[in-house]
């Protein structure tokens, strides 16, 4: 049953186990699930680029009875994470990679996924200083995925951020080890900055962030897009197993690492994934739709690149209306996940699900 059937049925997806065949056949991909998790034992100065529009600045949700201030939210981490990136990546030798991470490492951004491992921590309780380094490198990480993405062997795209992208201001070779040198850096650097945490912790997050981003997660997600596109027949079930993987897992992997390394129960752990995979596909939901509705000025990188290229989207598959009711059912469901847990620590991840759901580029 796919995602969009079981919104039909008012039943949840996350229910079910994650599919144990690919839907175009030639990839396996167990369900997610660490191996710490299988024990019931819990286990022991740079601007903000991504200027929030007046709708998104709105969006606020009661923090022990007061207003929670997302913008200020907003800012405040994302100036946090911008810092430790910069700080994380400096210049060095050979200079030329180093400055083609930075590129597009400090080009701006949202910075979600670092927002979203930060508030993760927060709700079960942990310190920010924690999940700072897994929350720069799931950053790295994005940041590797839209440098290979944009490649001309990939998606082939010239405009990321409202910049050119890596490729075209260093070369597609540059671009590919940059890309490279990101992503092992990423893992180094949570092992290495992250105090305070146990080890065993440390390194389950490291498992989950790998697993994430590989032949279960977003690898085989763009495996299958790529394979897809240009498929008239592409359905609602691939098409979930490639928003899921691609865009989903690593969103998934961010709010899961902050709720490891702030000391989450497994229990705690698990419903904060099933949060996570919710707004990851909703991200892409929306996604799909700003691509017709926005132009490339407004997304700061091309649009109409969906039409284009004939790519099976949610707006091609269920018409932009019902795409929008779905974006607005998959926020309400992921929100729910975070019943039970304090209210005066969950209003920064109603909010980011808010945001995701309203944003406007």
């Amino acid at each position: 049953m796919n995602l969009v059937d079981a919104w039909a049925q008012n039943l949840s997806f996350f229910k079910q186990p994650f599919p144990s065949k690919s839907p175009i056949g030639f990839i396996h991909h167990p369900k997610f699930e660490p191996l710490f998790l299988k024990s019931r034992r819990p286990i022991s100065s740079l601007g903000v680029s991504a200027v929030l529009t007046v709708e998104e600045a709105r969006l606020t949700t009661r923090r022990d009875d007061a207003p929670f201030d997302f913008n200020a939210y907003v800012v405040e981490k994302a100036n946090h994470v911008n810092k430790a990136l910069d700080d994380a990546v400096a210049v060095g030798n050979p200079p030329m990679i180093h400055d083609a991470m930075r590129y597009s490492l400090l080009a701006g951004g949202k910075r979600v996924r670092p927002m979203l491992c930060i508030a993760a921590c927060d709700i079960v309780g942990g310190a920010q200083a924690a999940a700072i380094p897994a929350a720069c490198a799931v950053e790295m990480i994005h940041t590797m995925s839209l440098i290979h993405d944009d490649l001309p062997c990939m998606d082939n795209d010239d405009l990321r951020r409202g910049k050119p992208t890596n490729h075209k201001v260093f070369g597609e070779n540059v671009a590919v080890l940059a890309g490279d040198a990101l992503l092992a850096y990423a893992f180094e650097f949570m092992a290495k900055a992250t105090v305070g945490v146990a080890a065993e912790r440390i390194l389950a997050a490291v498992g989950e962030l790998a697993k994430a981003i590989g032949t279960e997660g977003l690898v085989a997600g763009q495996v299958v897009d790529l394979h897809c596109t240009g498929d008239a027949n592409v359905g609602l079930e691939t098409l979930e197993y490639i928003h899921i993987h691609k865009t989903a897992a690593l969103l998934e992997a961010s709010v899961v690492l902050g709720a490891i390394m702030g000391g989450g129960s497994s229990e705690q752990v698990e419903k904060l994934r099933t949060f996570a995979r919710k707004i990851g596909l909703l991200f892409q939901v929306v996604d799909d739709i700003l691509d017709v509705t926005k132009s490339s000025e407004e997304l700061g990188k091309t649009a109409g690149k969906d039409l284009a290229t004939d790519k099976t989207t949610y707006p091609k598959l269920l018409g932009l209306e019902k795409a929008i009711e779905f974006a607005e059912k998959l926020n309400e469901e992921a929100k729910a996940q975070l019943d039970g847990f304090d209210p005066s620590k969950s209003a920064p991840l109603l909010a980011l699900a808010d945001y995701i759901a309203h944003r406007q580029n």
